[in-house]
């Protein structure tokens, strides 16, 4: 498996956190693979033999590009034999600004837009191995993308604050960094991300938490509870159960021998 993170430019550093792309060879069967929740908003094309998801008992296609919008629990995806995925990772209260279509809370959402245009050329790139000329293309239509579109200031603050303080501010203090009422901020938030700032706040800290988790599988619990601003190690661990379906001790085993596996850290941050 490999897997590179590639940084924005400037002019969308404010709506888009990176671009990444990830290339994994499945063998022949069809296999599943969960992705956990996080606090942001991913626009996924991707190559090879095809994407599915599971839901109602049934294994659903998926079209390139989908997105994967804001989760509160694990999904679970399949393919088979190479697959590689382009993707775009936003900011839950930029990305349907960015996109030009009305917020939802849709964790797998399937959209018509322009940017699925894009597809067939950027095929023929990751084809010939040419992700850096993919990304090139990519991040120019989202530099016209963002020419078109006025930030919101001050969801814009609300967001930098709850990323800042890994989200662990309460909305009150939120809405103080945003120079805005709660009442304010809370309608404006949920009209550009489809959901409350509280919501969006405790998948930031959970990410926290699922981070610390895989860098350090033993890194103290009470201790991260703590600087997360949990009330305590249970909070913490009901918390992570419900986004992630596991405890945070299985989750930290299997972050153990995930990393054995592929030999340490296999993330790799490079600047578009």
């Amino acid at each position: 498996m490999q897997h590179l993170e590639f940084e924005p430019p400037e002019a969308l550093r404010d709506t888009i956190k990176c671009f990444w792309y990830n290339q994994r060879d499945f063998g022949e069967q069809l296999s599943g693979f969960k992705v956990v929740p996080d606090g942001y908003a991913e626009i996924i094309f991707h190559f090879g033999s095809g994407c599915s998801i599971s839901y109602d008992g049934d294994i659903h296609p998926l079209p390139s590009p989908f997105m994967v919008g804001l989760l509160n629990q694990p999904a679970v995806f399949y393919a088979k034999n190479r697959l590689e995925i382009l993707a775009i990772r936003c900011f839950p209260w930029t990305v349907f600004d960015l996109l030009g279509l009305p917020a939802g809370k849709d964790s797998v959402r399937m959209f018509e837009h322009p940017i699925a245009q894009l597809h067939p050329s950027l095929a023929a790139l990751i084809q010939a191995g040419k992700v850096m000329n993919a990304l090139d293309q990519l991040t120019q239509f989202f530099l016209n993308a963002r020419m078109g579109i006025a930030t919101d200031r001050m969801v814009a603050k609300a967001g930098s604050a709850m990323r800042a303080a890994n989200g662990t501010l309460p909305v009150s203090q939120v809405a103080e960094a945003a120079h805005a009422t709660v009442r304010t901020l809370e309608r404006k938030f949920k009209q550009s991300s489809g959901y409350a700032v509280k919501d969006v706040s405790g998948l930031i800290r959970f990410e926290q938490v699922r981070n610390q988790l895989w860098l350090d599988p033993a890194v103290n619990l009470a201790g991260l509870a703590y600087e997360l601003g949990y009330t305590d190690q249970s909070h913490l661990s009901r918390e992570f159960k419900r986004y992630s379906g596991t405890t945070p001790a299985a989750f930290a085993r299997k972050a153990r021998q995930d990393k054995q596996a592929v030999n340490g850290d296999f993330v790799a941050f490079i600047q578009a």
